[in-house]
């Protein structure tokens, strides 16, 4: 199947695995990214840049495919070392980060630099527009719905407001398997 985002990312099927803690190991992801999907090492899961970048290692050991490096931004006291994170995922060659959680905007430069592609996550319409204006990201990965909207509905408002590609998922979906199926792409300008 060939879509701008395999083509985007250098994959074969448009099914790109969430990043999951604990469970988001280099097995998972090469074993995603071997099937022809992307598969994504969940960042935070190894706890400092030196296990990470172990496991990136061992992803390439494993695959010769493209896989991604999931980094969930969160408000803490005693906040990871997203720096070294970052500096390990750059190191490693990996091209392709799912960021989520808090505004990615402060790590896009050094990314964009390096060549990396971003996709961002987000939980909502309202957060999928700020991200839009707020930041330049290659891609939007909407997850689930605000209450009371549906999908098609929040599908087509987003397709209408926005000129970024996006990726909608079924929220329950991942709960079932392993990746996240996208149900809708949109294809407009991006």
């Amino acid at each position: 199947m060939k879509t701008r985002i395999t083509e985007m990312l250098g994959i074969e099927h448009p099914i790109i695995q969430g990043g999951m803690h604990h469970v988001g190991l280099a097995e998972l992801a090469a074993a995603v990214s071997n099937a022809g999907g992307l598969g994504i090492i969940t960042g935070l899961t190894q706890g400092t840049p030196e296990k990470l970048a172990n496991e990136i290692a061992r992803c390439h050991t494993m695959t010769d495919k493209p896989f991604g490096v999931n980094l969930t931004f969160l408000p803490s006291l005693t906040p990871p070392d997203y720096p070294g994170l970052i500096q390990s995922i750059i190191d490693g060659g990996v091209k392709v980060v799912e960021t989520a959680g808090n505004n990615p905007a402060k790590w896009l430069p050094i990314l964009k630099e390096n060549g990396i592609k971003v996709i961002h996550k987000c939980t909502s319409v309202r957060h999928a527009l700020k991200a839009e204006t707020q930041f330049p990201l290659m891609v939007l990965n909407a997850v689930g719905t605000p209450v009371k909207t549906t999908y098609r509905t929040s599908y087509c408002y987003l397709a209408q407001r926005t000129s970024s590609l996006y990726l909608l998922y079924h929220r329950a979906a991942w709960r079932m398997v392993a990746v996240w199926l996208p149900l809708l792409l949109w294809e407009q300008r991006v």
